[in-house]
């Protein structure tokens, strides 16, 4: 049951991204898409419906690695436990901001939810990359699996880069949305954002996953994932240059959903890497749950019995009806 929890929560990850990548990114865009306030709500209104609901992958994410890994999620959330709180405080801003911006008619009052939709995307995928990235480049963590470094250990290059690059994937999958979801001027300010954006994140993401898979220990060669993130990148910039929305937000969706299987596969069996001694890293083994707790089964198994009886799981344990 231990690769099948695993494999769920890198589908939990995967659909996090791929679905709320969009939205991440309309976010980050729409401030500078819509030049006034027209402009910046008919942005807002393509993910009206969608935003709230994508973010239940993230929460689910949390939760499977809680009941399935609760070793690594306890050295995961407690080494990285203010940069979670600037999660969650990018979440709620971000979250208040779909809600209160409309709530006045103030210039002020507006320009400063927008900003905070802005920033707030920003960081959600900033965050999360750095998360990400510190798991399989390595944190002090000891032989008790406990986070010995600080809140700064968590800044290091490969770390940066994973979320600089989830950061650019995002804004290069939003503006591909908004291009496909709006018209006139919107429309053609996103398309021109996308052609901006499109080569800068072909060179991050090549960069990433190379450097992913020296971080890994790879071959000279990379493996199957690596390669179609690679592909799908560059694809994605022609797309861009040719001027095919459905296209660009097709292998947008590609990319970014195989750089998010790239990190993780390339992590497998290990589920946190130890930069203090590699002995002491948190694997998939020894970090989670008992077998008892994976397969599904919380309590104890009640039969029914031949006569009306049920037997608990302990032998010779018989209670009879009343």
């Amino acid at each position: 049951m231990i690769p099948f929890w695993y494999i769920l929560i890198v589908i939990l990850w995967t659909g996090f991204f791929v679905l709320e990548g969009f939205d991440l990114g309309v976010g980050m865009l729409h401030n500078f898409v819509g030049r006034d306030d027209d402009g910046r709500r008919a942005v807002i209104n393509t993910i009206g419906p969608l935003w709230d609901g994508n973010e239940v992958w993230l929460i689910v994410a949390g939760a499977a690695i809680f009941a399935a890994f609760p070793d690594w999620y306890a050295t995961m959330f407690s080494g990285m436990y203010l940069a979670m709180v600037l999660l969650l405080v990018a979440l709620i801003f971000r979250g208040v901001a779909f809600e209160y911006r409309g709530k006045s008619p103030d210039k002020r009052w507006r320009n400063f939810w927008d900003w905070a939709l802005t920033i707030g995307s920003l960081l959600v995928p900033l965050v999360i990359g750095i998360a990400l990235g510190n798991l399989l480049s390595g944190l002090p963590i000891n032989s008790s699996h406990e986070y010995t470094g600080t809140f700064w250990d968590l800044f290091r290059p490969y770390p940066i880069m994973t979320g600089v690059t989830l950061v650019a994937v995002c804004l290069l999958h939003g503006a591909a949305f908004i291009a496909l979801k709006t018209t006139d001027e919107v429309r053609a300010r996103a398309w021109r954002t996308a052609k901006v954006v499109s080569p800068v994140t072909m060179l991050l993401v090549l960069a990433f996953i190379s450097w992913t898979h020296v971080e890994a220990g790879g071959g000279a060669f990379l493996n199957l994932i690596e390669l179609i993130a690679c592909i799908a990148v560059i694809a994605a910039l022609w797309a861009v240059w040719a001027d095919s929305q459905g296209w660009a937000f097709s292998l947008t969706t590609v990319t970014i959903a195989s750089c998010i299987v790239t990190l993780f596969v390339d992590l497998y069996p290990r589920v946190m890497v130890s930069s203090t001694n590699p002995a002491y890293s948190l694997t998939a083994q020894n970090s989670a749950s008992p077998p008892y707790t994976l397969e599904g089964c919380g309590g104890k198994t009640l039969r029914r019995g031949r006569h009306g009886s049920r037997e608990s799981g302990r032998p010779g344990d018989l209670r009879r009806d009343r």
